[in-house]
């Protein structure tokens, strides 16, 4: 239950005349009263003789009565009080007495022989009600509604609790602002799956993933088919910036501009410039010497890589570092998956891009991050943006779900570190997005795993058993759970690629588990592939790369054959 209360107005009448009306997209049904301050104020929706003007008289009584000089200029006050669509439908009863709580926690007619001011609350739709006020009591002085909209919140949670609605997590005041209703309704009118503001939102998100200047950034977003505004100083220093969709227009058919800060805190000027402040030595790494000898330096598969590795490393910041730099790891964590996103095949691109959008809300909490620690997570967003669209085969395809194994770990890391900290918002966001990226693992990691699988249960006997007493020496406590799962074999072939490639494999088994946690996982074995292929620098694509001990002359790629179906995370 979400209560939004909105800036203070000056014309009763014209409020009222809204709530009784159609709305602005014909959307009002059946408008009514449902409370009020002394439970018999006259209602225009129902009662044939009452009028608004009458409604509005009574509320305005005790501002009329002041002297003029007296007078607020703004003197309404007004808040919509909306269920969540997954709720149950509330009676007129049950929306009078979520009104009565919310004017008495915020002030506004406190009771308890108080003096408060008058109030009206209407119904104009199953899912929510409005609540106007006139500012002033009925001794003649303003209301204590310091901090009103807090208040209703705290408010809101408890009668979740009580009447058994779905419970909103509490906020910290670092979200993104919600789209209005307005908003809402234009684009289900223009036939959009989202509002203007949330498309620009992903798209500026986007564009700042990685970006090392304010001249990249902008050639993005230009890019990108937005509109932009600047405001600049004297010293030609950026102030401020709006963008606009080409189509989103308003009434006189000019485009609607959005300043960043408004889409949501860290996209205004000064906290978009923080994330290349940090890094700006450091711009252009060359690329690893193991990926340009595996993929080619800028391709997507060799970004991907990068991707898990700089992944692989921030799992243990955000479990032991420092809160600040914990903070900025897990921020650019939200810009490797806005870019992963915009570059991944169309099987996994809806499942990434949610989420991405999921995780947005867990980027920012009231903990400052300093960033410049957070830098190869940022080089990992820019070489995924510069590396281009993957494909959803092959290598590319492979290390699309070797990244996505690890930035699971890492999300799934930023979960717990929001939920020590006490950010409820964040943490369920959080878990939100680790959700949609179990969904794109198993997309992804369905043919590169089927491929190893069927070379693991190729595999002679005596190399078999050989892998099985590698596995229970180097890992004791949980060798049997993974000898039991059906990855088994998928690792059991990794483990002799490794060997062959000139590795310990017990080594690499026992890095691969040290330090990071597998609760999360419901298969052990698939994360143990990815972190020892990753290690040893195998490709993640094995097609093309038959183990020690396999039999078959035809290439397991052309088999297509793929390992039983079941969970892979």
């Amino acid at each position: 239950m979400i209560p939004s209360v909105n800036s203070s107005g000056s014309r009763t009448i014209g409020l009222l005349a809204y709530l009784y009306g159609p709305g602005k997209h014909e959307e009002h049904t059946d408008p009514h009263l449902v409370a009020s301050f002394d439970g018999m104020s006259p209602d225009p929706g129902r009662d044939p003789n009452a009028t608004l003007k009458n409604l509005q008289q009574l509320l305005d009584q005790p501002v009329m009565a002041l002297a003029e000089h007296a007078k607020p200029a703004k003197h309404v006050w007004h808040t919509s009080v909306r269920a969540d669509p997954r709720d149950r439908t509330l009676s007129d009863e049950e929306w009078a007495d979520i009104a009565r709580r919310i004017v008495a926690a915020t002030g506004i007619d406190p009771g308890d022989g108080q003096p408060g001011c008058r109030w009206a609350a209407v119904r104009h739709a199953d899912d929510h009600i409005h609540i106007v006020a006139t500012l002033v009591t009925e001794d003649g002085h303003r209301p204590d509604d310091y901090r009103s909209g807090a208040r209703a919140q705290a408010e809101a949670r408890l009668i979740e609790k009580e009447l058994g609605l779905h419970e909103v997590a509490p906020g910290d005041g670092t979200a993104a602002q919600r789209p209005t209703s307005a908003e809402r309704h234009k684009a289900e009118r223009q036939g959009r799956e989202r509002t203007a503001r949330e498309e620009l939102r992903e798209t500026v998100r986007r564009a700042v993933a990685g970006a090392t200047s304010e001249e990249e950034f902008f050639d993005r977003l230009v890019g990108d088919g937005l509109l932009i505004r600047k405001r600049a100083a004297p010293s030609g220093d950026l102030l401020g910036y709006k963008v606009a969709l080409p189509d989103d227009r308003n009434k006189d058919g000019e485009p609607v501009f959005y300043p960043g800060a408004r889409l949501a805190p860290d996209l205004s000027p000064p906290r978009v410039r923080e994330r290349w402040s940090g890094d700006a030595a450091q711009n252009n790494p060359a690329p690893r010497q193991e990926d340009a000898v595996r993929t080619g330096p800028g391709t997507p598969a060799a970004a991907r890589r990068r991707t898990a590795s700089a992944a692989w490393q921030a799992v243990l910041v955000v479990e032991q570092g420092d809160d600040a730099v914990a903070a900025a790891h897990i921020a650019a964590a939200g810009e490797v998956l806005d870019a992963l996103a915009k570059t991944s095949a169309a099987h996994t691109r809806r499942e990434l891009r949610d989420a991405a959008t999921a995780f947005e809300r867990a980027s920012r909490s009231h903990v400052r991050a300093v960033r410049g620690h957070d830098r190869a997570l940022r080089q990992a967003a820019r070489d995924l943006v510069h590396g281009g669209p993957a494909l959803g085969r092959g290598e590319d395809g492979a290390s699309t779900a070797m990244a996505i194994d690890m930035l699971f770990f890492l999300i799934t890391a930023a979960v717990h570190w929001h939920a020590r900290k006490g950010h409820a918002q964040q943490a369920a966001a959080a878990r939100q997005a680790a959700e949609h990226l179990r969904s794109a693992y198993q997309e992804a990691a369905a043919q590169p795993l089927g491929v190893l699988y069927q070379r693991g249960r190729r595999l002679n006997r005596p190399l078999l058993q050989r892998q099985t007493v590698v596995l229970r020496k180097a890992l004791p406590g949980l060798a049997e759970r993974i000898l039991a799962e059906p990855g088994w074999y998928a690792l059991a072939a990794t483990i002799a690629d490794t060997e062959a490639a000139g590795h310990d494999p017990a080594t690499l088994l026992t890095d691969a588990v040290e330090r990071r946690e597998l609760g999360t996982a419901d298969s052990v074995s698939d994360v143990l592939v990815w972190r020892m292929r990753r290690m040893a620098d195998l490709p993640a694509d094995a097609s093309e790369a038959p183990a020690n001990g396999t039999t078959g002359g035809q290439s397991a790629s052309r088999r297509a054959a793929s390992r039983p179906s079941g969970k892979t995370r």
